[in-house]
């Protein structure tokens, strides 16, 4: 039991060590949120559970511009493949050259986001309404810039840290 109970310990701290964000630094082209955000850009995306099915599909629109206090407002219009339609306001601010946080209405707190290269990681909490309740689901988010159109979007989804799904997003400016 009590090996059971080390190895236990070991693989939760193990599961907490990150990536390096800084291995990516001279991956180019470079990320920067404002610049490939702002206009139109459109997302094809896919939700699967924690099984790896399917669950859903979407495609969404995002205009983004920069207001007067410099932050990039980002209004993503949802389309879902079984005919729901939704909306998400993200207000995006940039702290120093690696750094951005962000805030949105079913947010909890704020996002964080550290970018490096071609790489951003964005650590936020949403909440979530999954049938008739609201799950506070923890997304380790990740975008890899592939090109100066191409943005590839990966994100975690989990619940007292067991994964409970993927979303997965092709952005095309």
């Amino acid at each position: 039991m009590k090996s059971l109970y080390s190895l236990l310990i070991l693989v939760i701290l193990s599961s907490c060590s990150g990536i390096d964000l800084q291995q990516y630094e001279s991956n180019t082209p470079q990320l920067d949120l404002f610049e490939y955000f702002t206009g139109p850009t459109t997302g094809y995306g896919i939700v699967q559970n924690r099984s790896g099915e399917l669950t859903r599909q979407f495609t969404v629109d995002i205009a983004g511009e920069v207001n007067d206090r410099g932050e990039l407002v980002l209004t993503e219009d949802f389309d879902w493949s079984d005919g729901e339609k939704s909306q998400r306001i993200w207000i995006l601010t940039q702290a120093d050259q690696h750094s951005y946080s962000g805030t949105a209405e079913d947010v909890i707190g704020r996002a964080d986001g550290i970018v490096y290269g071609n790489v951003l990681n964005w650590q936020y909490v949403v909440n979530l309404t999954v049938d008739d309740s609201t799950w506070k689901i923890h997304f380790d988010d990740w975008m890899f810039l592939v090109s100066e159109q191409l943005l590839i979007n990966k994100a975690i989804l989990t619940k007292f840290g067991f994964k409970v799904g993927e979303v997965t997003i092709v952005f095309q400016k």
